[in-house]
């Protein structure tokens, strides 16, 4: 399919979001986790024992929002939340650990993908676009 260059870029940026969506939702619908859950559980393994407010910060979301995910995670087993004095830290549980890496091993592939139709410069370039543009959004 060819696409007119002369449309702004949100839509690309949509199209290829929506595309990783639904490539990420097919792969870990068996592990009872979804594309919206797996940034979460990403952070979390990567900065094991961060606190709440630490990983909203990360993820610039609010702390509501980063709580409500969290419960559904630690419900279903794969990361652990302690009180500690004013702040909730979270660990990763060995179980969380394998998805995560799992997770990790698909957002590979789906870079891949990505790569297929670029060469090394192109994708790198791409990267550092992408990089630019969400430094300077946030």
């Amino acid at each position: 399919m060819k696409f007119s260059e002369e449309l702004p870029s949100t839509p690309f940026i949509s199209l290829i979001y929506r595309m990783h969506a639904k490539y990420l939702n097919n792969k870990i619908k068996s592990f009872n986790l979804t594309f919206g859950l797996y940034p979460f559980l990403i952070e979390i393994y990567n900065h094991d024992g961060i606190s709440q407010e630490d990983l909203a910060k990360i993820l610039y979301l609010n702390e509501s929002t980063v709580t409500r995910n969290l419960e559904k995670l630690e419900k279903r087993g794969l990361i652990i939340r302690t009180p500690q004095k004013r702040k909730k830290i979270i660990t990763i549980t060995d179980e969380g650990a394998e998805v995560a890496k799992m997770v990790m091993d698909y957002d590979e592939k789906w870079d891949e993908i990505i790569k297929k139709d670029l060469s090394e410069e192109e994708y790198n370039s791409f990267k550092k676009t992408l990089v630019k543009i969400s430094e300077g959004l946030v």
